[in-house]
């Protein structure tokens, strides 16, 4: 009998560990999966409003703070686009025609148009009002977003932009499961100076807009 309750005892002992053994290798490598999936579709939101912002700025020069503003632009206002009227013949071509000559001489005519932002940007049936909410959270978080500007070195004042979302908000929905997967991800990010989660932009400094996963 004693015997039998040290086979028992061991054999517990035997499937706990190896139960902390898959622990320490599949829940790392689930998160790691999780991670990549969630990431990739916020990275394309980021973008999206990356894009929106440039076409913003390319009618108002500057960037905007408020997802309001910016949907209203991209749904109801128009950008610039040139158009050409006109072509290089194959004779042109032949003869070495640039296309600055042909416009010169009045082959080929550029015409500034006015368009919709939204087909002009992104498409008339792209979902612009979903832009602001960050997926996989059901429209409970939104990218914190700001705008402002710089002064160079050499007194230039630059627009500058910043649109973010912490891994605390990305992963909210499932911190009890990957808690220690998520402080360790959001500890090795502080410890290296750089931001927890995703963003674009930056409203410290000039940087191009570029993503932190760029």
């Amino acid at each position: 009998m004693k015997k039998l309750i040290i086979q028992i005892v061991l054999a517990g002992i035997i499937i706990f560990l190896g139960y902390q053994c898959y622990k320490s290798i599949m829940i790392p490598q689930q998160f790691k999966e999780l991670k990549d999936q969630r990431y990739e579709r916020i990275v394309e939101r980021l973008k999206d409003i990356r894009t929106a912002q440039e076409a913003y700025k390319g009618v108002y020069g500057r960037y905007t703070g408020s997802f309001d503003t910016l949907i209203h632009f991209i749904k109801y206002d128009s950008v610039k686009v040139v158009r050409s009227i006109g072509s290089l013949s194959d004779d042109d071509l032949e003869k070495g025609v640039t296309e600055a000559q042909a416009i010169k001489e009045g082959k080929i005519i550029r015409d500034t148009v006015k368009v919709s932002a939204l087909e002009n940007v992104f498409g008339k049936n792209y979902a612009i009002d979903d832009i602001r909410y960050v997926p996989f959270t059901k429209r409970k978080h939104q990218f914190k977003m700001g705008a402002s500007s710089v002064i160079t070195d050499s007194e230039v004042e630059i627009p500058i932009f910043e649109a973010r979302i912490s891994n605390m908000e990305i992963f909210e929905d499932v911190r009890e499961e990957y808690n220690e997967q998520l402080l360790e991800e959001n500890g090795e990010r502080i410890r290296l100076k750089k931001y927890p989660g995703l963003k674009v932009g930056d409203l410290k400094e000039a940087n191009n807009n570029v993503g932190n996963w760029e």
